[in-house]
């Protein structure tokens, strides 16, 4: 029978864990807050937004935010961040990505202060995670990890399969489940025979960014299938980069879209939060 892998659960109980962690610490005369930077005005990076402010209120750290209208200046934004990577009061800078055209993501990235980097993409972050040194991970392949740990799924001498290979996803958590023993091919759009690549993978995550673009040839019987899409589809509903309907038959356990992955990304951002009080 398949398991559904409850994103929702086990993020509640990251969270819930990490409340207790920050009231410990608030004992000890220490606090967080975590400053939110958006530029513009897009509507899914606006709930993305709210949803990190609801969250660090639930855990009990503060949430400063910064709402910047679209045609901000790359050297004003990056001014801003200067600011509060000074700033004291400030553990956490987070950028809501995208940004648009004019601004240059690689720059704004580099521009914050590693040690408040809490999504975990600065190149000095990045190059930690790689030679196994302590660092702030990517959220999403962090939440991920802890999916398959929290779920009971073995990952340790186990056959992986990731497709994408963006810096924010793919390559992170290709690392991540080689840390975790994990033996890891990453497969990408040059891939040659795709579907045979992904059939022999005990752990498919799938990260390339198309609605429901894994079908069931893509998956062996007993697979576990992580789906980090999220798309709406042609009758505006919710859909990832897997055909959950065709491929969750197939598979020992699989993450749901929505309700999967997607909580895991907050409440592993709110663990890099909790993690520069300490």
């Amino acid at each position: 029978m398949t398991q559904t892998i409850d994103g929702k659960r086990i993020s509640q109980e990251i969270k819930d864990e990490l409340k207790e962690r920050v009231a410990a610490l608030a004992g000890e005369g220490k606090e967080a807050a975590l400053a939110v930077i958006q530029v513009g005005d897009d509507a899914a990076s606006a709930v993305y937004v709210n949803n990190k402010k609801k969250a660090c209120a639930y855990i009990g750290i503060k949430s400063v935010s910064y709402e910047l209208p679209a045609e901000t200046a790359e050297e004003e934004l990056l001014a801003l961040i200067a600011k509060l990577n000074g700033d004291g009061s400030v553990n956490g800078i987070l950028v809501q990505l995208p940004l648009p055209a004019h601004i240059n993501e690689d720059n704004v990235i580099r521009a914050i202060d590693p040690s408040k980097d809490v999504d975990g993409f600065h190149p000095e972050n990045v190059g930690k995670l790689v030679i196994g040194e302590p660092g702030f991970v990517s959220c999403t392949p962090a939440g991920i990890v802890q999916l398959l740990k929290r779920s009971e799924i073995p990952i340790a001498g186990k056959r992986c399969v990731v497709v994408g290979r963006s810096n924010i996803v793919g390559k992170p958590m290709a690392i991540l489940m080689l840390r975790e023993n994990a033996t890891v091919t990453v497969a990408h759009s040059k891939t040659e025979d795709l579907p045979q690549l992904c059939r022999e993978a005990d752990i498919l995550i799938v990260a390339i960014g198309k609605p429901r673009f894994i079908t069931a040839d893509y998956v062996k019987e007993g697979a576990v299938v992580i789906d980090v899409g999220i798309h709406r589809d042609e009758k505006n509903r919710l859909c990832g980069d897997v055909d959950y309907e065709a491929v969750a038959p197939l598979t020992s356990a699989i993450t749901p879209v929505p309700g999967g992955v997607g909580p895991m990304t907050i409440a592993m951002l709110m663990y890099n939060c909790v993690k520069t009080m300490s």
